[in-house]
C-alpha cells in the first residue's frame, strides 16, 4: 500500500499512463488518483516529463527484476537465453497486458525528448543483456544473434498487443531456440 505522496503519484501514473498512454492522461487525473494536490506533484517530480521518467524508470526496473529472476533460475547457458522468452510469455498473459510500455510511450514522444531517452536506456539493457546471454550459450556472433532476438522479443509483444495473440510468446520461444541452434551449435 502506498503511503507517501511520491508513491501514490508513480502508482496512479503507473496505472493511468500505461492503460491508456503518457499524453493521452492529463496530470490533473494523476494528481486525482494519488489523491494529492498539483504543488505536490511539481514538487516531487517537477513536472508531467519528470514523472512520466519517473513512471519509465520504474517499468525498467520492474521488468529487469522479472527478467533477471527467471534467467537466474538456470544454470545452462542455453536454459537462460530462452528464459528471457519466458518472461515475456509471464508479461504477455497477465490479464492487463497492453503491449511495452517503452514502445507505447515511444510512440507519443518526439525525439529528443526523455521518453526517448528512458526508452533508449531500456533498450540497450534488453540487447545488453541478450547479448550477453547469446555470448555465454555460445553464439559465434553474439551481437548479431542478440540484434535478432530483440526484433523477435519486440514483434512477439506488438503481436501480442495489436493481435491479442496470446500464443506469439510461444512461438517466439522456439523461433528463438532455432535460432540459438543456429548461431551456437552444440
Amino acid at each position: 500500500m502506498a503511503t507517501t505522496a511520491r508513491e501514490r503519484l508513480l502508482n496512479a501514473a503507473t496505472e493511468l499512463f500505461y492503460e491508456e498512454g503518457v499524453h493521452t492522461v492529463g496530470i490533473d487525473r494523476v494528481i486525482e488518483r494519488a489523491g494529492v494536490a498539483k504543488a505536490t506533484l511539481y514538487n516531487t517530480y517537477g513536472s508531467k516529463d519528470g514523472l512520466i521518467r519517473a513512471y519509465l524508470a520504474d517499468r525498467h526496473e520492474s521488468r529487469r527484476r522479472r527478467i533477471t529472476a527467471k534467467v537466474e533460475q538456470h544454470q545452462d547457458p542455453r536454459a537462460r537465453l530462452l528464459a528471457v522468452f519466458d518472461a515475456l510469455a509471464d508479461s504477455i498473459a497477465a490479464p492487463n497486458y497492453h503491449g511495452c510500455a517503452f514502445v507505447n510511450a515511444s510512440a507519443e514522444a518526439s525525439p529528443d525528448s526523455g521518453i526517448q531517452e528512458a526508452t533508449a536506456e531500456y533498450r540497450g539493457w534488453v540487447r545488453g543483456l541478450l547479448t550477453d546471454l547469446s555470448r555465454e550459450a555460445g553464439a559465434e556472433d553474439p551481437e548479431r544473434l542478440a540484434r535478432t532476438l530483440m526484433l523477435l522479443y519486440d514483434g512477439t509483444s506488438i503481436s501480442a498487443r495489436m493481435d491479442h495473440d496470446l500464443t506469439a510468446a510461444e512461438l517466439a520461444r522456439s523461433t528463438a531456440e532455432a535460432l540459438l541452434d543456429a548461431a551456437a551449435p552444440r
